[in-house]
This record gives structure tokens, C-alpha cells and sequence, in this order.
């Protein structure tokens, strides 16, 4: 990202973060092909740790130098803290303890990047809670409570997705299909890696994708479901759609059935998806 982007991000100004990139070595910038200076999410990790240090009292520069010093990849000294954060936040869900895991999801944010929180907290935690439901460790009413919780961060989190540029994605649930957590989460990463995002949610008409696409003239769809009767229930209306505009389907049925409708199948985790999909759109 450009230090406009990290200084929107992280709420320090542009001014102060090349202070803190020349006198303490706090940001490891490279260069784009024209010159320019980008920043990574571990730089963005880095600024977040040290606001939150100076916070607490510490001095500028001992606050850069102890956030400069640390893991954010969660190998160093903040790795206990992520731990603590992501243990502190699933007690509190399990205590249907809104208050505890708001805080407990504030302090993750304010230590490390949005990236950070989403892959190596929220990703691995939702995975986690739904093999707890699926195994009587959790109720089903402990599983909502959860779920609904982030959800709502989340999009809190995805409030300015839709001012992107370029390119342009349209996400969606297929018809008959209501967990949205996912998408999501792909919305997001996808939205900090440049997209302009267009989130229609869970159970999505085909009629209302069909308009959509013709309205926005979207770069990519991509439809979700977790549910291999819904994909099949769709199959003739996603090959319909793959004839109108490139289309990508995560469904759990294997890459040739997806590919018998036109579409592009994602596997893998979230993270790798997102990843993938952006570098497909750089040019060779």
C-alpha cells in the first residue's frame, strides 16, 4: 500500500509515520516499478503496536523499537499476546459475553493488522467452532451467538469496500444458502488487496446476479456455498451466469463438476484464495 493507504489505515499521518520510518527504521518499505514506496502488513502491524505502545506510556522511540523488534508473523513476544487475545475472545463467546469479546476483538485490532486478525484469529477460530458444533462441545445457540458477533465486526471492517478501484468483484451466496461468514471474509481481503467489492449476501436471487452483473460490469463473481445440494439445486443457472461474466465458485464438490458450468473453482483457505485471485488480475 501507499503511506496515504497506511496512514488511513492506522490513523497516524503521513508526516509522523516517515518520522518514524527515518529515525527508527519502524517502516521496511519497497518500491513499485515506478518508484514508489509500498508498505506491507507486517509495516501496518508494526505502526499499530507502536500507537498502542505510546499508549500506554511508552516513548516514541522505545515503542518503535520494541514494535520493530517483535514478530508480527506470531513468532516473537506478540505471539503470546495474539494467543492471549484469540483465548480471551473465544472464553467470551462461549459466555455468550458480547462486552468481553468486543474488547477482546478491539485489542486485536489496535496490536496487529486487520490482515493478522483475520487470518490468524478469526479464520482459525470460526474453523474451529464449527468442528466444537459439530462434536456437542458447543450449542447450536453458543454457535450463533458466535457467529453473529463477528459477522457484525466484519462488516463493520468492510465499511469502505465498496470505494475501490480497480478490479471489481460481485460476492454472493448462491439461492438456498445462508452463511455468508466466508464470503465475508474473501470480501475483505480481497478490498484490502485494492478490489472494489459488491456484497450481496447470503441467498442470493439469480434474477438480482443477473442485473447486477449487467449493471456493474464486474472484473469477477464469485458465488459461495457450503452445501453440495445448493450447487446442484444452481448448476444450470451457474453455467447461465458463467456465459455473462467470469465467474469463480467455492462449493464443496471437486474442480471438474465446477468446471463443467464455465466457472472457476476456489479451493484452499481464504487467505491463499484472495491472494491468488488478485495476482491473477496483475499483468504479466
Amino acid at each position: 500500500m501507499r503511506i496515504g493507504e497506511l496512514s488511513r489505515r492506522t490513523g497516524v499521518s503521513p508526516e509522523l509515520l516517515r518520522a518514524w520510518e527515518q529515525r527508527y527504521g519502524l517502516l521496511r518499505p519497497t518500491r513499485s516499478p515506478g518508484g514508489f514506496r509500498l508498505y506491507s502488513p507486517e509495516d501496518e502491524a508494526r505502526v499499530r503496536r507502536t500507537t498502542t505502545l505510546i499508549a500506554e506510556g511508552l516513548s516514541a522511540a522505545e515503542a518503535a523499537r520494541l514494535a520493530g523488534s517483535t514478530s508480527v508473523a506470531g513468532t516473537g513476544p506478540e505471539q503470546p499476546l495474539g494467543a492471549d487475545l484469540a483465548a480471551a475472545l473465544q472464553d467470551a463467546l462461549d459466555r455468550f459475553d458480547a462486552a468481553a469479546a468486543h474488547t477482546a476483538l478491539d485489542r486485536l485490532l489496535s496490536a496487529f493488522s486487520v490482515e493478522f486478525v483475520l487470518t490468524d484469529v478469526l479464520i482459525p477460530y470460526l474453523r474451529e467452532l464449527g468442528e466444537r458444533w459439530a462434536t456437542g462441545e458447543v450449542s447450536v445457540a453458543q454457535e450463533h451467538f458466535a457467529a453473529n458477533l463477528i459477522r457484525g465486526r466484519l462488516l463493520g471492517l468492510a465499511g469502505d469496500w465498496g470505494t475501490g478501484g480497480s478490479p471489481t468483484a460481485v460476492l454472493a451466496c448462491l439461492p438456498g444458502e445462508a452463511h455468508d461468514l466466508g464470503l465475508l471474509l474473501l470480501g475483505i481481503l480481497l478490498a484490502r488487496r485494492g478490489w472494489q467489492i459488491t456484497f450481496l449476501g447470503a441467498d442470493t436471487p439469480m434474477d438480482t446476479l443477473h442485473t447486477s452483473i449487467q449493471t456493474l460490469r464486474p472484473t469477477l463473481v464469485v458465488l459461495a456455498t457450503v452445501d453440495k445440494t445448493v450447487f446442484d439445486d444452481n448448476a444450470a443457472a451457474i453455467t447461465a451466469l458463467a456465459a455473462a461474466a467470469r465467474l469463480a465458485v467455492a462449493a464443496p464438490v471437486d474442480e471438474q463438476t465446477i468446471a463443467t458450468t464455465g466457472a472457476q473453482s476456489l479451493t484452499g483457505e481464504i487467505p491463499e484464495i484472495a491472494a491468488s485471485l488478485t495476482k491473477q488480475q496483475q499483468p504479466r
